[in-house]
């Protein structure tokens, strides 16, 4: 499943298995309605070069028990090295971290990086992998900074 407010990016999104749903997720106007999907719905959610920073309790409700969530995006000092460069757009030091294990179920982190990547172009990322609600027992969390 694909989600964007462009039409033309989810036509280059479509194929075999591919679902999209055209939905502006920021539209302050309706915000009860701007997220799409029901709780518990997916197995995997991957998130990449976007962020608004709302929409995070409902991705994870979104994610079915024992889900993976995949998150990309920028980060503070990515400013140097072209867009995004609003502090709008970029994660404070560790904030994909909070913003991920902040609320009701807490998800169990596999990865977490905070810093600078060369490919596939110079940026600062922050990027994590989680399990929701996975147990404990699975193993120790790593923290890659």
């Amino acid at each position: 499943m694909a989600v964007d407010r462009d039409a033309e990016a989810l036509a280059q999104a479509a194929g075999p298995g591919i679902a999209t749903v055209r939905a502006d997720l920021e539209d302050e106007e309706a915000p009860q309605s701007v997220w799409p999907f029901g709780a518990d719905r997916f197995a995997g959610i991957v998130v990449t070069n976007y962020l608004h920073r709302p929409l995070f309790p409902h991705i994870l409700d979104s994610l079915a028990p024992g889900g993976v969530l995949i998150y990309e995006t920028f980060a503070m000092g990515n400013e140097r090295f072209g867009k995004p460069s609003s502090p709008r757009f970029l994660l404070k030091t560790g904030e994909l971290l909070d913003l991920v294990c902040t609320g009701g179920v807490k998800p169990h982190v596999l990865a977490f990086e905070d810093g600078y990547i060369d490919e596939p172009k110079p940026a600062m990322v922050q990027r994590i992998c989680v399990v929701k609600g996975a147990s404990a027992a699975a193993g120790p969390s790593l923290r890659l900074t």
